[in-house]
């Protein structure tokens, strides 16, 4: 019997990265391109000369690398999932009258909640 040498995948847990993009940056510049892609298309159609829907396709092409490459940058893996959350965190809820404070009641433990 001979020996069957076994590839060992040494990249389980890392996340996915190409070109330095990681995770879900990689996601976005793909739909980013494909829109972009889609928009030079139908200007084209649209009758717009192909030098001016290119250059402009080219420009925003351009824009969005450095966008998402930038936001790659400064927020990581998970940080722009975390920053967009923090965002709808409030600051702090405003109470304008004890009633509601006072009509709080504690849950009481031995009881059952269901009857």
């Amino acid at each position: 019997m001979a020996n069957k040498p076994y590839t060992i995948n040494k990249g389980v847990n890392r996340p996915i990265s190409f070109k330095g993009l990681q995770a879900q940056y990689i996601l976005y510049l793909g739909i980013g391109l494909v829109v972009l892609l889609l928009l030079f298309a139908i200007s084209y159609v649209m009758g717009i000369s192909f030098w001016i829907s290119g250059v402009a396709s080219g420009f925003l092409g351009f824009l969005f690398f450095e966008t998402v490459y930038k936001l790659n940058r400064r927020y990581g893996m998970h940080g722009l999932k975390k920053h967009m959350a923090q965002r709808k965190v409030p600051y702090g809820l405003k109470v304008r009258d004890r009633g509601f404070v006072r009509n709080l009641k504690q849950k009481e433990h031995g009881q059952d909640q269901g009857s």
